[in-house]
């Protein structure tokens, strides 16, 4: 027995209380691709499981988030894409923004740092402090290509990594040794846009002085907030505070951004990381006219939910921006999370090393609770955690399913065998020591959640919700109300404990979906319709109590709440996994796939071509994953329909096998028989136009576009390991 226990005090219930509105953002993800699951465990799911949690308190809140569609990871994508910076944000605005209204993330608003509301707000923050003197000018040295006549960001800049001699290391990070980098280490520096040398030009820019408001936000910070921030947020601000902090350049040279609102600016853009977070104020601006409201109000709650990642801009520079600006409220408190990892491996986008939001909605339809429930009970709250398939399968399967889904279940199923599928009243004289117990479970289990939720201990309050389910199962196996019911005469005689038994069962069942509400909306909307309810009963004051559902009302039959992930499910999943890697890896050794034949459209800007053609770094691991053999094409022919591939098959020397190749255009069957090729083994099958392909085979390209043989410099035997 759990006896109910206060977990609120006065002094935190005050705390809760003087706020009038909440204000709830969430990080703006880059529009250069879509959202994975470390994106939603991080911040996004958290964020949802707050703001739903305030509105079932009835509380004025409003959940602001939006597209961050500047910056240099835009560019790059549309290089790489051969299309405009434009084009890429419409289109991964749109690919961002379904994949969490398909997730159930329930943003009030979900904008666009490229609306005219943003570009007007921003620059019109900026112009205040601009006009208050803020602002230092600064003429400083800069990296320059003179061939293409432009100032390069850091990631157009290339170099030798001082730290690992890897030759390609971008200007801000080497991505083979993950370290952090300035233009100036680089040993060799070049344009990555024409890959000629650099040299330095004088350019000005405008430089928030932020070290003047380091005794501000020392005190702001280690006075205020040590207590209330969660150690890992805390620790990185004081490490930064202890470090000393420098003006920092809110100015960039770029054509792709909010521009400067001065005159003889032209050239320059806001920083990305000046315009961001201001995006929060744009997008509630665009939500309500009474967006001073939330902004300005001494009584507004404001809290930013981030990735570790983020923890500086939304604890340091943000807040003295705000601080500098004047009359606005400033984050009560930024809970955030570390990275979730994927199979024992970072997550690593280039690599194609990760689960995509979208991708699962399309593999698991209407599982978006199951996700949401692994995601929340595996947050990386305090550390980093690994999201494996696995461990996906028997969270659904064994806690889920076994435990949940189960109770209300055998609940509905009882009550539909034994009561006439009616709520079955409660007999007072009948009462028992467990069924005073477990209503008692109810009203503690919602003080519990209710602590959690507030603390940003969102795993924690999930786990309690799921403890209630079990405790009833509980309850439920003791009382036995089926054993009870073994004859018509046993069951006329005991069946006042048999409806007290089954009316607290359903009742708790009502709580639990309260209590689950704001972390699996789907399920709780489920068990809603099974109970004949209103969404209204899902109201946070409704917790906890032992009477909400009517007497003699009649309930639907049950629905099975989750259903099992088999093993098939996960095997594919982690198969999905290392083919994305594979063809990834394939693409940074320019081996061309059987599974794209399509030819990639041109750069829009021939100047950016260069950096459209580079190819992430991989490690030697990566490498040593692609079983590389020599194979002798022996057969060739057209593929029916399908202009660009031919059907090829090779004497790989123990077997004969079977590729599709989109080279039909560079080479007629007859020319190449006989060829020597290069063959990625071990590439999973996939089938093209009904054929299945078993591997791939590596092309060169010349100047011309036009594709030739990698084949090996001498005859070899087929089979032959390529090393």
């Amino acid at each position: 027995m759990h006896a109910p226990v206060p977990v609120i005090d006065n002094s935190k219930l005050i705390y809760i209380l003087k706020y009038k509105r909440y204000l709830i953002t969430a990080a703006l993800p880059y529009a250069n691709g879509p959202v994975h699951i470390g994106h939603l465990a991080g911040c996004y799911l958290p964020a949802d499981i707050y703001s739903r949690y305030q509105r079932a308190q009835k509380r004025d809140i409003k959940f602001i988030c939006g597209s961050d569609e500047h910056g240099v990871p835009i560019t790059i994508r549309a290089m790489k894409e051969g299309i405009t910076p434009q084009d890429v944000v419409d289109k991964y605005n749109k690919v961002i923004k379904d994949s969490f209204a398909d997730m159930g993330i329930s943003f009030d608003i979900f904008s666009r740092t490229s609306n005219q509301v943003h570009h007007d707000t921003s620059q019109a923050f900026f112009l205040k402090l601009y006009n208050d003197g803020l602002f230092e000018e600064r003429e400083s040295e800069q990296y320059y290509d003179e061939e293409k006549d432009i100032f390069l960001a850091d990631r157009y800049i290339v170099g030798t990594c001082p730290n690992c001699s890897n030759p390609n290391a971008y200007g801000d990070q080497c991505e083979k040794c993950g370290s952090t980098l300035s233009p100036e280490q680089l040993i060799n520096p070049r344009s990555a846009l024409s890959n000629a040398p650099l040299v330095k030009k004088l350019t000005k820019h405008w430089y928030f002085p932020l070290n003047k408001y380091e005794p501000w936000l020392k005190e702001w910070i280690t006075e205020g907030k040590k207590d209330e921030w969660k150690p890992n947020v805390y620790g990185q601000c004081k490490s930064w505070l202890d470090s000393g902090l420098q003006p920092r350049a809110m100015t960039r040279d770029s054509l792709w951004g909010v521009p400067v609102p001065l005159p003889n600016a032209n050239g320059k853009v806001l920083y990305v990381w000046f315009d961001a977070p201001i995006g929060y104020i744009s997008a509630t601006k665009e939500l309500t006219a009474n967006w001073s409201d939330y902004w300005c109000g001494e009584d507004t709650k404001l809290v930013h939910f981030i990735g570790k990642d983020n923890i500086v801009f939304h604890c340091i520079i943000f807040p003295a921006m705000l601080k500098a600006h004047g009359g606005f409220v400033l984050p009560d408190n930024v809970p955030a999370n570390e990275f979730l990892n994927i199979e024992g491996e970072k997550v690593s986008t280039s690599r194609n090393w990760a689960v995509w939001i979208d991708e699962y909605l399309k593999d698991f339809p209407d599982q978006q609770d199951a996700l949401r429930y692994v995601l929340c009970a595996n947050a990386p709250e305090s550390k980093d955690n690994d999201f494996t398939w696995k461990d996906f399968q028997d969270r659904v399967n064994n806690e889920l399913a076994a435990v949940l889904g189960n109770f209300v279940n055998r609940a509905f199923v009882l009550m539909h065998k034994l009561c006439g599928g009616r709520m079955p009243q409660f007999h007072a004289v009948a009462a028992n020591e467990a069924d005073r117990n477990l209503a008692l479970e109810m009203k503690a289990a919602k003080e519990r959640v209710e602590a959690a939720i507030e603390g940003y201990k969102f795993r924690e309050g999930l786990a309690e919700v799921i403890d209630l389910a079990r405790k009833g199962n509980k309850y439920l196996q003791d009382n036995a109300p089926w054993s009870l019911a073994k004859t018509p005469e046993l069951q006329a005689a005991n069946q006042a404990r048999i409806d007290n038994c089954i009316h607290l069962c359903l009742q708790l069942t009502a709580n639990l979906a309260i209590l689950i509400n704001p972390f699996l909306p789907f399920t709780a909307k489920k068990m809603c319709y099974m109970m004949k309810v209103v969404d209204r009963m899902l109201e946070w004051e409704n917790a906890g109590k032992s009477d909400l559902l009517k007497t003699n009302y009649p309930l639907r039959a049950p629905e099975i709440l989750f259903r099992k992930i088999e093993d098939a499910e996960v095997a594919a999943q982690v198969e999905k996994l290392h083919n994305n890697l594979a063809m990834a890896i394939s693409a940074s050794l320019n081996i061309t796939t059987t599974t794209t034949p399509e030819t990639p459209a041109p750069a829009a800007d021939p100047a950016l071509a260069a950096v459209a053609d580079q190819k992430a770094t991989i490690t030697y691991e990566d490498f040593a994953k692609i079983d590389l053999r020599v194979g002798t094409i022996v057969k060739a022919e057209k593929v029916a329909k399908a202009d660009k591939l031919l059907k090829l098959e090779l004497d790989m020397g123990t077997e004969i096998r079977t590729v599709v190749s989109g080279i039909a255009l560079d080479f007629t069957p007859d020319e190449i028989i006989g060829k020597q090729v290069t063959v990625v083994a071990n590439l999973a099958p996939r089938k093209m136009k009904g054929i299945e392909s078993n591997g791939m085979i590596l092309m060169a390209q010349n100047k011309d576009g036009r594709l030739i043989f990698a084949s090996p410099l001498e005859t070899a035997d087929n089979g032959a390991e390529v090393k």
